[in-house]
C-alpha cells in the first residue's frame, strides 16, 4: 500500500486559519457509505441516538512550545514538549543538530533549564528539567500554545484550542474533532439518552507525524500515553454487551479504544502507550461511528478513516468537501462517519 494512494488535491485557501465564529456553527458532512449530507455541527444531535455512548478525549493542551537558547553560544533553539513526567521531558527540537548529549538550554532567562540526556531519532531529544515551582505554571508563563505549522493567524482566545471538556493536562496538540462541541450540545445529547464518557490520550507525534516512507507498512507510529477509568470501561462493556453504538470523537479516542480492545479483548481500567497504526484492512473491535475533522493528505489519520468508512467512500467525501469548500484541518469543519465497511 503506497502513501500516494492517500494523497488528494487541496487548495491552500481551504486550510482553516481561525476557528468558526461559534464552535457549533462549523459545517458537518454526514458520510453514510456513498451517501452524503451537508449539515452544521449543531445538527449532530440528529445523528446520535438514545443508548449511544459518545467517547470524548478529555486531554488538555499545554503551552508546549518553548523558545530558548544555548547560553554558551546564544544559538536559538525551539522545543515542542511531547511528553513529560516529573522533571524529565521528551521533546521535538527545531534546531536539533545543535543539541547534543549534555547540551544545556535556557528559557525565560534561566527560569527553566533543560539538559539533554539522550538523543532520539528525527529531532527527538530527552531532557532533565531544572525549575522552581510547578512545571505547568512555568510552562504557562514561558511557553506558547503549540498551533500546527499550517496555521499562520494569531489565536486571540487560547481556549478555542481546547475542548470544552478538556481536563487532564498533557497534550502537544488539541484533539480537534472535539473543538466543535459546546456545553449546550452536550446537554442536549444527555437529555436525549446519549451517554458521554471520557478517555485520555495525550496527543503527540503519533497523531501528527507525517508518513515519510512510500510503503506505509514501513511507517512506525510514535507512542502516545493513554488512560481509561473503570467507570468508562463499565459503560463501554455494557454497551457492547447490549449491542449499542460506541461513537468515538476524534482519531485519538478511536486509537485509545482500539488499542485497549486489541491488547485486552475488553475494556478495563488501564493505562499505557498507544502505537496502533490503523489503515485499510484493519479489523475493527470497538468503534461503531466516528466524529472527526478533515485530515492532511498522506497522513495516518486519513488512512484510519479510510479503514473505517472505505477508501472509495472517503475519496468521494473529500472530493465533495473540496468542491463545496469545507474548511480543512485543525480549525476546520467536521464529518461523522456512520457506516463502516
Amino acid at each position: 500500500m503506497n502513501v500516494n494512494d492517500f494523497d488528494f488535491y487541496l487548495p491552500e485557501s481551504l486550510i482553516a486559519q481561525t476557528p468558526a465564529a461559534k464552535r457549533s456553527e462549523s459545517r458537518l458532512l454526514v458520510v453514510d457509505g456513498m451517501n452524503l449530507e451537508d449539515k452544521h455541527f449543531y445538527n449532530i444531535t440528529d445523528y446520535l441516538h438514545e443508548g449511544d455512548v459518545l467517547v470524548v478525549n478529555n486531554t488538555r493542551v499545554i503551552a508546549a512550545r518553548l523558545f530558548g537558547e544555548k547560553p554558551e553560544t546564544g544559538a536559538h533553539v525551539e522545543l515542542l514538549i511531547l511528553k513529560f513526567e516529573g522533571k524529565t521531558a521528551e521533546c521535538l527540537v527545531g534546531n536539533a543538530k545543535v543539541v547534543k548529549l549534555g547540551t544545556e538550554l535556557s528559557f525565560g532567562g534561566g527560569k527553566l533549564k533543560a539538559i539533554c540526556t539522550k538523543i532520539g531519532e528525527e529531532g527527538i531529544r530527552f531532557f532533565d528539567l531544572i525549575f522552581d515551582g510547578i512545571f505547568l505554571e512555568v510552562l504557562d508563563e514561558l511557553g506558547q500554545m503549540p498551533l500546527p505549522p499550517y496555521i499562520h493567524e494569531r489565536l486571540e482566545d487560547k481556549e478555542r484550542y481546547q475542548t470544552v471538556y478538556s481536563e487532564v493536562a498533557g497534550s502537544a496538540a488539541a484533539p480537534t474533532a472535539g473543538l466543535h462541541f459546546t456545553e449546550e450540545i452536550l446537554d442536549q445529547l444527555k437529555a436525549k439518552g446519549v451517554m458521554i464518557v471520557p478517555v485520555t490520550l495525550h496527543v503527540g507525534l503519533g497523531t501528527f507525524r507525517p508518513v515519510k516512507v512510500d510503503n506505509i507498512f514501513e511507517h512506525t507510529m510514535h507512542a502516545e500515553s493513554y488512560f481509561m477509568t473503570q467507570e468508562t470501561a463499565d459503560v463501554l462493556n455494557q454497551a457492547r454487551a447490549e449491542g449499542r453504538r460506541i461513537v468515538a470523537v476524534g482519531t485519538t479516542s478511536v486509537r485509545t479504544l482500539e488499542t485497549i480492545m486489541t491488547e485486552h479483548g475488553t475494556f478495563l481500567e488501564t493505562e499505557g502507550e498507544s502505537k496502533i497504526f490503523i489503515y485499510p484492512g484493519y479489523e475493527w473491535k470497538a468503534v461503531d461511528a466516528i466524529i472527526t475533522n478533515f485530515h492532511l493528505p498522506k497522513s495516518t489519520l486519513i488512512m484510519l478513516v479510510s479503514a473505517f468508512a472505505g477508501k472509495a467512500e472517503i475519496d468521494h467525501a473529500y472530493a465533495h468537501a473540496v468542491e463545496t469548500e469545507y474548511r480543512f484541518f485543525s480549525f476546520g469543519d467536521s464529518m461523522i462517519l456512520t457506516h463502516k465497511i
